[in-house]
């Protein structure tokens, strides 16, 4: 029998009630919250779609480094990005602009995302209890659709797609949230723990071997130059499909992490730390205050590693930054009177992360790969200037047409899509 958890976490049946306690964290506090930090009318809450927005643009300020360089998604591994220990060895304005840009990106933001991932499938669950049906129920068909997008996207746009691992997870997580508080506690403590054991001994490994520091190569794949630079379209999405063990390496390496995130998104969602009001603000504080003043200080020392410390700075570093971003932005908006200019146009964004997120690596393709404009080999040792303002470009892009998407739809359109193709699973 399908269950699901009752106020204090611990599984209940399918159609039980629950008190108060469980309902919507916005509904408590709401007299102490800022104009910008409140509930909308729809019952949204405008701090998660702030942050989504501000996550895809991170993503992308990561993202738009694999295609601009040459060999593009196919030869990252190989990739030896400048770093704080780069910049130190070579105080040049571009390496310290690029340097101090992928560590403000790097991990981060994708790290923010999932949180926000976890957050969201705690709004599905409220969803499902309010409505009285069963869990997961129809959130696993939800799942599988986005298990599918993510396989179209990874093969028609981009080799290092997000998407199928959360929707593994997502599988895993939805599963726990009919579980009690312990065990769930329990999975993201072991899961945790067994990642960053594992990401500490990788880079143990990479400080004992030199000739692994940078993928081991005196630079990118010719091969994979050219195919990015010359190959065509059909071309690229055969090498997509013929690597698919190494490029889908990154979601299976980091299961844990992303379970852990997922758990932890909840966890900080039913707690009320994206909810207006004063309890919601001490956490935020406490967020901030920690994250921060714990993952900056860590990004910064691994950085200072070099190519030796990237797994460390993405993968354990920044996830711990991700939460005090998260708290940061929130304490910013509880001090808003309103809405602003930055905020609604993140917020609109946000509601459309998909459609963003997929539209944004579409359009660098585009713009970068030589089947289409071909900036990257145009552009190739022209240093870091022109790669940021892609990115710049790219994010004006997407703010805008955010913007003018919801001016007549109510969602966007990756999320209509999948709306509408979901419709039936939950009748």
């Amino acid at each position: 029998m399908s269950t699901r958890t009752g106020p204090t976490g611990e599984a209940a049946p399918a159609g039980a009630r629950t008190s108060g306690a469980d309902r919507e964290p916005e509904a408590a506090g709401q007299a102490a919250g800022g104009a910008a930090a409140g509930s909308t009318g729809s019952g949204r809450l405008p701090l998660l779609d702030v942050l989504r927005g501000l996550a895809i643009l991170g993503t992308l300020g990561m993202n738009i480094w694999l295609f601009t360089a040459p060999g593009a998604e196919i030869s990252v591994l190989g990739m030896d990005p400048p770093t704080l220990a780069s910049a130190a060895a070579d105080p040049a304005p571009g390496v310290v602009a690029e340097a101090l840009f992928r560590l403000a990106m790097n991990g981060t933001s994708l790290s923010l995302l999932t949180l926000l991932f976890g957050a969201g499938l705690a709004v599905q669950y409220r969803s499902a209890h309010k409505r009285g049906l069963p869990w997961p129920g129809p959130y696993k068909w939800r799942a599988l659709f986005l298990f599918f997008e993510g396989l179209v996207h990874f093969t028609l746009v981009f080799a290092w797609d997000v998407l199928m691992g959360y929707a593994v997870t997502a599988l895993v997580a939805a599963w726990l949230l009919a579980r009690g508080p312990r065990v769930r506690s329990a999975v993201a403590a072991v899961a945790g723990s067994v990642h960053v054991a594992a990401m500490a001994a990788a880079t143990a490994l990479l400080m004992a071997s030199p000739d692994a520091a940078g993928g081991g190569s005196g630079g990118p794949d010719p091969e994979a130059v050219r195919l990015y630079a010359e190959g065509g379209y059909l071309e690229q999405v055969l090498v997509r499909l013929e690597n698919v063990a190494v490029l889908r390496i990154e979601p299976v390496m980091t299961f844990g992490l992303m379970l852990t995130l997922f758990l932890s998104g909840v966890f900080l969602f039913r707690a009320g730390a994206f909810a207006p009001g004063a309890q919601g603000r001490r956490l935020r504080v406490r967020m901030a205050v920690w994250g921060l003043g714990a993952g900056v200080p860590m990004k910064v020392a691994a950085s200072l590693l070099g190519s030796d410390g990237f797994l460390v700075e993405r993968y354990v570093a920044a996830p711990v930054a991700a939460i005090g971003v998260a708290g940061l932005v929130g304490l910013l908006l509880d001090r808003a009177r309103r809405t602003g200019p930055v905020a609604g146009a993140l917020s609109r964004l946000g509601r459309t992360a998909l459609s963003g997120y997929v539209l944004q690596n579409v359009i660098a393709m585009v713009a970068c790969y030589g089947f289409g404009l071909g900036l990257a080999a145009r552009f190739e040792g022209s240093g870091p200037w022109w790669v940021i303002g892609l990115w710049a470009a790219i994010g004006a892009v997407l703010l805008a047409g955010s913007a003018l998407w919801l001016r007549r739809f109510r969602h966007g359109p990756l999320e209509a899509v999948q709306k509408a193709a979901l419709s039936r699973t939950a009748r």
